[in-house]
């Protein structure tokens, strides 16, 4: 399993074996520990933990700290990544790191498989020749890669620009802080944030199978997120979006 940042600890997500760290603002990073100390009492090995290279070494030095706290190590694998740097997670799936735009340093993930396909040239060959031809060792596969999905948050909506893949990804997660004029434009990008406003410029340029909108601030109640999405995205896109906020009530915690 897979963590997306670790601003809230909780026991059922403590098995997850990479956690990827988009930056190091508290409510990102804040429960880190409490996750290691979770894994750490029930015996789990430690995590690998993507970050930004520039996070990486106080990462280490603050749990170092409170490591002497506790009495007890908090150890976990750093993985440091620069924009551009890619990790096999397993045979068939691989991450790859993209900069993202907010206030220090930052990154998104992207999530790619890949697969052999048969170059075009050799397309309309017999079944029994590609074997053939394959035995003798003749070149007649390329990669394809298929990208699954991509984590960006905390960023200007200009991410879309640097890294234009991200429209094209099965599954987009997004950051989506402000919806609504409560929030001026352009004291949204000042702190960073991507404003509805901005997204809906884009409506169509998002080719995602689904669009998770996410970060929204609590300004905004749950109730209140749902029904200003609705009323603004246009029918198209609003029939790929996932909203990832409670229905109903407070938010979490």
């Amino acid at each position: 399993g897979a963590l997306f940042d670790i601003g809230i600890a909780m026991r059922s997500h403590s098995g997850a074996e990479h956690v990827f760290l988009s930056h190091g603002h508290a409510d990102h990073v804040g429960s880190l520990v409490t996750l290691l100390g979770i894994r750490g009492l029930l015996g789990m090995r430690p995590p690998r933990v993507f970050m930004p290279a520039e996070i990486a070494n106080d990462t280490r030095e603050a749990l170092a700290l409170l490591s002497r706290n506790q009495r007890h190590p908090f150890e976990l694998d750093v993985q440091p990544m620069l924009p551009g740097d890619e990790r096999q997670l397993r045979p068939d799936l691989h991450v790859r790191a993209f900069r993202t735009h907010h206030t220090g340093p930052s990154l998104g993930y992207q999530f790619s498989t890949r697969v052999q396909k048969l170059k075009p040239d050799y397309l309309s060959l017999p079944g029994k020749e590609i074997a053939q031809r394959r035995a003798r060792g003749d070149d007649l596969f390329e990669l394809e890669e298929r990208l699954l999905l991509a984590y960006a948050t905390d960023t200007l909506i200009r991410v879309l620009d640097t890294a234009p893949s991200l429209l094209e990804t099965k599954v987009l997660i997004l950051e989506c802080s402000f919806l609504d004029d409560r929030k001026p434009l352009a004291a949204s990008r000042a702190g960073g944030h991507v404003h509805l406003d901005e997204l809906l410029e884009r409506a169509d340029a998002f080719r995602n199978e689904a669009l998770v909108l996410m970060h929204f601030s609590q300004m905004y109640s749950p109730v209140e997120v749902h029904r200003i999405l609705q009323r603004r995205c246009p029918r198209s896109l609003w029939e790929r979006i996932v909203v990832f906020a409670p229905t109903e009530g407070p938010w979490p915690g």
